[in-house]
């Protein structure tokens, strides 16, 4: 693929929610976890909401091989008869910026069951100034605590993927520079504020020694590297939603 339609696509893209559809070779998803939960969650509903950019809406992969639907899938698995609704709220290209306007015409509720966000490489990439991350993410983490029926005892917030370790990106030393010093500041608000952080990035960091790891774009994450983000996600949602099985 040129540069050109890789750059485009970093910076533009199309909302999706829940039930759309992307087209991928990518079709892996997690193998079925052996133990099952017969207890039921809330009624049997579990309702999760994913913010973020195209790390979240699962740019060039299919539309269930995306986190949210991988993670939703996975807790659908562990708990029998479990009903449950993945909602995305995420644009390829967006920033800080771009989720806050549109969350504030969004009109969510405050009943989700757990609150996952994932935001700042677009912020990165178009060199905006770090202040602007740095008080826009707190804003962000303020609304999506707003949205979880708990608080902040059902938000996880991810640390941003290093897309420097894609034939995009080429090994760029700079641009995993960048995003250290992103996820750096994510991880130490996310300790001084009492939120649940959970670091993905070294998954990322083997795209370039490991191939499938990386979609078919040369940029995104594929349905494998994504796979193994809900590895690390699901104990801690498990646990969230009160199903801590260790």
């Amino acid at each position: 693929m040129k540069l050109k339609t890789i750059m485009l696509c970093m910076s533009f893209g199309l909302v999706f929610y829940f039930g759309c559809s992307t087209n991928s070779n990518d079709n892996q998803s997690p193998k079925k976890n052996e133990l099952e939960i017969s207890n039921p969650v809330e009624n049997d509903s579990l309702k999760i909401l994913s913010l973020g950019d195209s790390y979240t809406i699962g740019q060039n992969v299919c539309s269930t091989c995306r986190f949210p639907e991988q993670l939703k899938d996975s807790l659908k698995a562990r708990i029998n008869n479990l009903k449950a609704d993945a909602k995305v709220i995420a644009i390829t290209g967006w920033t800080t910026t771009n989720l806050l306007n549109a969350l504030t015409s969004a009109k969510l509720g405050g009943d989700y069951s757990l609150v996952t966000l994932l935001i700042g490489v677009n912020n990165q990439f178009q060199g905006l100034p770090f202040e602007v991350f740095e008080n826009e993410f707190a804003e962000l983490t303020r609304d999506a605590i707003k949205y979880a029926k708990e608080g902040q005892s059902r938000l996880i917030v991810i640390s941003i993927p290093d897309y420097a370790y894609t034939p995009f990106g080429n090994g760029n030393s700079h641009i995993s520079q960048d995003i250290d010093k992103y996820n750096n500041f994510i991880e130490n608000y996310c300790s001084q504020n009492g939120i649940t952080y959970v670091y993905i990035t070294d998954i990322t960091r083997d795209g370039l020694e490991n191939p499938d790891l990386v979609a078919n774009d040369g940029l995104h994450p594929s349905s494998l590297a994504y796979s193994r983000f809900v590895s690390r996600i699901l104990p801690i949602a498990l646990e969230k939603i009160g199903l801590d099985t260790n």
